[in-house]
């Protein structure tokens, strides 16, 4: 992460999954700086912290869907630049991103990235969880129906600069 860089969206719970054969979705947070996307699914940060700020979230989602740009109190570029440390949180750079659109289903809304990884183009569906079921695995069993368009917005803006 660079020293100018700062966060401008970071949503938890979000369910990542990649659009290819035999690929199973993560729970991670995603974030939006002014030079990349992060997707982090190893964090430093504290259970009790993860907890509150999922359910204040929830609750933010739940009675504004249209705001999906903030960042949330405790956590901030200095977390994520440790949590960046761990290789299985990955990074795309604006100049990554090929394509970016939302998608409404009748169970939730989705952003749908494609990206450029080295020399291979990959997809992913991007969607934020309600409620989970831990047994016999942790999945998602309900999602959000939100605004994913300020983020598209965004982003769409940085990749044009």
């Amino acid at each position: 992460m660079d020293s100018d860089e700062k966060i401008k969206t970071h949503l938890l719970s979000v369910w990542l999954e990649e659009k290819k054969l035999f690929a199973r979705g993560k729970e991670c947070m995603f974030f939006v700086t002014n030079k990349g996307l992060y997707f982090v699914s190893k964090t430093q940060a504290k259970p009790q912290w993860w907890k509150s700020t999922v359910q204040r979230q929830t609750l933010m989602l739940l009675k504004d869907p249209e705001n999906t740009i903030w960042v949330h109190d405790g956590y901030d570029e200095k977390n994520l630049a440790l949590d960046l440390e761990n290789e299985k949180n990955t990074r795309y750079r604006m100049s990554d991103v090929i394509n970016i659109d939302t998608q409404e289903k009748p169970w939730g809304s989705i952003l749908v990235l494609k990206l450029r990884d080295g020399e291979k183009e990959r997809k992913f569906h991007l969607s934020i969880v309600r409620d989970w079921v831990s047994y016999p695995a942790k999945a998602p069993m309900n999602f959000l129906k939100i605004n994913w368009v300020p983020i598209v917005q965004y982003i769409k803006s940085r990749m044009e600069s």
